[in-house]
């Protein structure tokens, strides 16, 4: 049998993945425009948590979104009826979005107008994680309708995001939620990691949240 030649396609892709991030993120701080990377499994509250997001810093800051899914453009419409500019990305497929797609998608912005950018990735708790978008910083929602084992299902998610958002909180009451336990879980993953506690519904942590996001995106740009 003759010798078998390994390529590992995924480690270059990823590296050559890598060296785009980095350089659209040299681009974002000559521009001074934030881009945050919002992560979360179908169903989560994503659009609905940056609605919200956008109610409380639209007087503050110049705000787009950059939306993604397989094929639909649902979510950018709701964000454009709330007259802050979108941008759907279609990914055909993929499960993720990458630097060089994310280049794409803000290339149809004008991020000279633009103080912050929020993705809206591809709903998916694996794939994402393993991409760097060229995003300042990650943010990861969790639903207390999934459970709070996913942090052992799921550990690169929680260890590569800087804040989590544990969604969705007016279910506690009628559901076997620990919140303690994926405290302590998050904590073992990710101990620097923020914890922030919402409801899009009832609106509670919303304005802890959009006060980190003003902080980050505030020394970012200045």
């Amino acid at each position: 049998m003759g010798e078998i030649r390994l390529i590992e396609i995924k480690e270059e892709i990823l590296s050559d993945n890598k060296k785009d991030a980095d350089t659209l993120r040299k681009k974002l701080k000559d521009q001074k425009t934030f881009l945050l990377n919002l992560m979360s499994s179908p169903g989560a509250g994503k659009t609905t948590l940056i609605l919200k997001t956008i109610e409380h810093l639209k007087n503050r800051f110049r705000i787009g979104v950059l939306e993604a899914d397989i094929d639909s453009m649902v979510d950018a419409e709701k964000v454009a009826d709330a007259g802050i500019p979108a941008v759907q990305i279609r990914t055909g497929g993929f499960c993720h979005l990458d630097a060089a797609m994310v280049m794409k998608g803000l290339d149809a912005f004008d991020l000279s107008s633009l103080d912050l950018v929020i993705i809206e990735n591809v709903g998916n708790l694996v794939c994402p994680a393993e991409f760097d978008t060229g995003a300042v910083k990650n943010a990861m929602i969790l639903s207390v309708p999934e459970g709070d084992d996913k942090p052992l299902k799921y550990p690169l998610m929680f260890s590569i995001c800087d804040v989590l958002l544990v969604n969705k909180i007016d279910y506690l009451s009628i559901s076997d939620f620990d919140m303690k336990a994926l405290h302590e879980r998050v904590r073992t993953l990710n101990p620097g990691m923020r914890i922030i506690e919402t409801s899009g519904k009832t609106g509670a942590g919303i304005d802890a949240w959009a006060q980190w996001l003003a902080e980050e995106t505030h020394t970012f740009i200045t």
